[in-house]
């Protein structure tokens, strides 16, 4: 690689010898007034991937928007399935239920986390489904709707295998009994949670399917009205059809991502984020200098570095130090050097680079894509907590539906 005529040092009007671009010159600017760094939501993917979940399952659909709908923003993504039909949510706390109710989200809510007493005066007063996942809870249920007037809708929870809330399935006999003899409780659902269907092998599934249908069976003993049982996530979904049983719970997959590794993609869904950034700066960085806190990389000869203004402080993981990849003029290229709060640097080579190039971390550019699964791959980690740690420093603009080419702050 030739460098002869580069000019070392923090200089950004040069690169190489030739002016680097001003303003205007990228090739996907936002507006001026607009953080270059921007998360795209394909609103229509969303809704493909819904349909297509639709037409595999054959049952009702509960989409699953807690965590700010999986990274890609809570109000737009719920405003827009109601817009296309949905006939109803799940989140997980019941701030992001009454958030969806003042944002004009007007169908059925179902908020899957455990409860506390005082909070069911919100849940009330918002028309939001509460998990009931103990007698104990039930009875606070009970007290404050009692109190309030007004009956309370609940699905009850029934612990099959995650440990983590409901009454085991082998003692959910006095539990649904006292349910079903509530005044003040309308029971719309029954459901469980999947600890291992992502892996379409594990034998685990099969074993929580018979927990959770024994548990239903009291309803049958107790001659009332079966509720909506429900205890397919996006693992159930793909690969265990004998779990749909009257609505599933799809999360991640209805953004287009594969659960697991292991996952089977045996329904075609579309990845519906991107997140970009563009070129901030470049410079020649000599052989032997060092790139980043700790000096954790040396570059072996002369090379070209720029800077990318994103960092972990936006939730882009440091794990991916010296690790990642983005995409800048349809090619890969190297992260160097740790990844800061604000800020990473990239290896170009001796290939060219402008400021305000577009520079892909997820999505495609001519012909080339990186996907959140490889991130997660290359982070270590699951590619759930990649796109929920994608904060509200990121500015988000929905494409497609009726919020094309709007930007928002986080839903």
């Amino acid at each position: 690689m030739s460098t002869a005529s580069a000019t070392p040092g923090d200089d950004p009007s040069h690169r190489g010898g030739e002016p680097l671009a001003g303003a205007g010159m990228g090739r996907s600017s936002p507006a001026a007034s607009e953080r270059p760094t921007r998360i795209v939501v394909d609103l229509d993917a969303i809704a493909g991937n819904l349909r297509n979940i639709q037409a595999h399952v054959g049952v009702a659909v509960m989409p699953i928007v807690k965590a700010n709908a999986y990274g890609h923003g809570l109000v737009p993504v719920a405003r827009h399935l109601q817009a296309v039909g949905a006939g109803r949510m799940g989140v997980a706390f019941v701030e992001e239920g009454v958030a969806l109710r003042r944002a004009g989200v007007t169908v059925p809510i179902l908020v899957m986390g455990g409860i506390f007493g005082h909070q069911v005066g919100q849940f009330l007063s918002h028309d939001l489904d509460i998990t009931v996942s103990s007698l104990s809870k039930l009875r606070q249920v009970e007290a404050a709707a009692e109190a309030a007037g007004r009956k309370a809708a609940i699905h009850l929870k029934v612990d099959t295998g995650m440990e983590r809330i409901g009454v085991h399935g082998y003692s959910a006999g006095p539990f649904v009994e006292a349910a079903v003899r509530s005044r003040w409780c309308e029971i719309r659902g029954v459901y469980s949670h999947l600890a291992c269907a992502d892996d379409p092998e594990s034998p685990m599934t099969a074993l929580q399917l018979e927990r959770f249908l024994e548990a239903c069976a009291h309803f049958d003993r107790l001659g009332t009205p079966m509720p909506v049982r429900h205890l397919a996530n996006s693992g159930g979904v793909l690969h265990f059809p004998d779990t749909h049983l009257d609505m599933v719970r799809p999360g991640i997959l209805l953004y287009g991502v594969l659960p697991d590794p292991a996952s089977r993609p045996a329904i075609p869904v579309r990845s519906a984020l991107s997140l970009l950034s563009q070129v901030v700066y470049f410079k020649v960085v000599r052989a032997g200098a060092t790139v980043g806190y700790g000096a954790t990389w040396t570059a072996l000869h002369d090379t070209r570095v720029v800077t990318v203004p994103i960092g972990y402080g936006d939730g882009w993981p440091r794990a991916v130090s010296s690790r990642g990849q983005v995409l800048i003029r349809g090619r890969r290229h190297p992260l160097v050097g740790r990844v800061c709060m604000d800020q990473f640097m990239v290896d170009i080579g001796d290939n060219s680079a402008f400021n305000e190039d577009e520079v892909v971390l997820v999505g495609r550019q001519d012909g080339e894509s990186i996907t959140i699964e490889e991130v997660a791959r290359t982070a270590g980690t699951i590619p759930y907590e990649i796109l929920v740690q994608l904060n509200e420093r990121i500015p988000r603009q929905y494409r497609g539906g009726e919020r094309a080419g709007r930007p928002t702050g986080i839903g």
